[in-house]
C-alpha cells in the first residue's frame, strides 16, 4: 500500500515519501504545520487511498489518554445494582470502548486519526506512550489485555500549541506541512475550482500571498481561508478589475472576512491603508 495522494489532495513529494516511511515502519505519523494546510484532511485522504476505514479522536483540553483506551461507568453499575438490573452482573455492560481499543480491534486495518494532541494536558502524550509503542493495553474491570491484531496506521496532528515530550517524539515519524508555494497553491486551487479564471487566480494569489506578509500579521490567511475567499469571489461575481486596481487607498482585500479573523488585523491594515493616504512630506 503506497499513498501517492489522491484527487482531492495535493500531496507533495516529501509528504508522500513521509506517509509512506511511517505506513511502512507501523510507527505513529506526527504531522505539524500551520492551521489550514491539510493536516486533518490529510488522514482522510489516507483512508480513501489505502480503501480502509477511518476512526476519528477529536481532543480537547479536557481529553484524558484513559478516554481513548476506554472508561468504566461505575455510577451507572451502583445504579443499576440498587435497581436489581440484571445486567449488573455482567461488568463488560459499563465499559465504553475508546478510540484506540476501536482501531485495535477492527476487523479491517484502520487508520486512526488523533487529531491536535497539543490541545491536551502536556501529560497527555506521554499517558499513551506504551499503549501505542506496544500496541496494547490492559483493562483492569475485566482483567483482559487488548492488543492490536495489525498495527494500525497512526496519523497525529499537532499546531505546536505545545511542545511534545522528547520520548513521545523518539516513538513518531515526523513531517512539517511547509506552506505551499504559488506552484502547489495552483494545483491546490485547480483541485478544487477546476475551470476557474487564470488569470483571477493570479491576482488574488498575488493580494493573498501579499496579506501574508505584511509584518506583524496576529494569523496569516491558511489554504483554506483563501479557498474560502476565491469560492466567496467567484460567488459574489466580483470583476477582476476590482483585484488589479492596485489601489493603495484600500489596503483591505475586497471580502476580507474570509482572509482576516481578528479585529487586530484589520486595524493594522486600516493604519496601512491611512498611511497610504497620507501626503508625501
Amino acid at each position: 500500500m503506497r499513498f501517492q495522494g489522491t484527487d482531492n489532495y495535493v500531496a507533495t513529494d516529501d509528504l508522500k515519501v513521509a506517509v509512506n516511511a511511517a505506513t511502512t515502519l507501523r510507527r505513529p505519523l506526527l504531522v505539524k504545520g500551520e492551521p489550514g494546510t491539510g493536516k486533518t484532511v490529510l488522514a482522510y485522504e489516507i483512508a480513501k487511498a489505502l480503501g480502509t476505514p477511518l476512526i476519528e479522536w477529536n481532543i480537547k483540553s479536557t481529553t484524558k489518554a484513559h478516554q481513548g483506551l476506554y472508561e468504566y461507568d461505575a455510577v451507572a453499575r451502583l445504579r443499576d445494582s440498587q435497581l436489581g438490573e440484571a445486567r449488573v452482573h455482567d461488568i463488560k455492560n459499563y465499559i465504553k470502548k475508546g478510540k484506540l481499543w476501536e482501531a485495535f480491534t477492527a476487523p479491517q486495518l484502520p487508520v486512526l486519526l488523533i487529531d491536535e494532541i497539543d490541545k491536551a494536558d502536556i501529560e497527555f502524550p506521554n499517558d499513551l506512550l506504551q499503549e501505542l509503542d506496544r500496541m496494547e493495553f490492559f483493562v483492569y474491570e475485566t482483567q483482559e489485555t487488548i492488543k492490536a491484531v495489525e498495527r494500525p496506521i497512526v496519523i497525529i496532528t499537532s499546531n505546536n500549541e505545545k511542545e511534545l515530550p522528547d520520548a513521545f517524539l523518539r516513538r513518531c515519524f515526523f513531517h512539517y506541512i511547509k506552506f505551499p508555494d504559488r506552484t502547489t497553491m495552483q494545483a491546490i486551487i485547480d483541485v478544487h475550482f477546476p475551470g476557474i479564471q487564470k488569470m483571477l487566480v493570479s491576482k488574488a494569489m498575488d493580494i493573498f500571498y501579499e496579506v501574508r506578509d505584511v509584518p506583524g500579521l496576529k494569523k496569516k490567511p491558511s489554504t483554506s481561508e483563501l479557498l474560502d475567499w476565491l469560492k466567496l469571489l467567484l460567488h459574489e461575481g466580483m470583476p477582476l478589475d476590482v483585484l488589479q486596481s492596485r489601489d493603495p487607498t484600500k489596503a483591505i482585500p475586497p471580502l476580507h472576512g474570509a482572509l482576516l479573523k481578528n479585529e487586530q488585523d484589520i486595524m493594522l491594515f486600516e493604519r496601512l491603508a491611512f498611511m497610504a493616504r497620507r501626503p508625501n512630506n
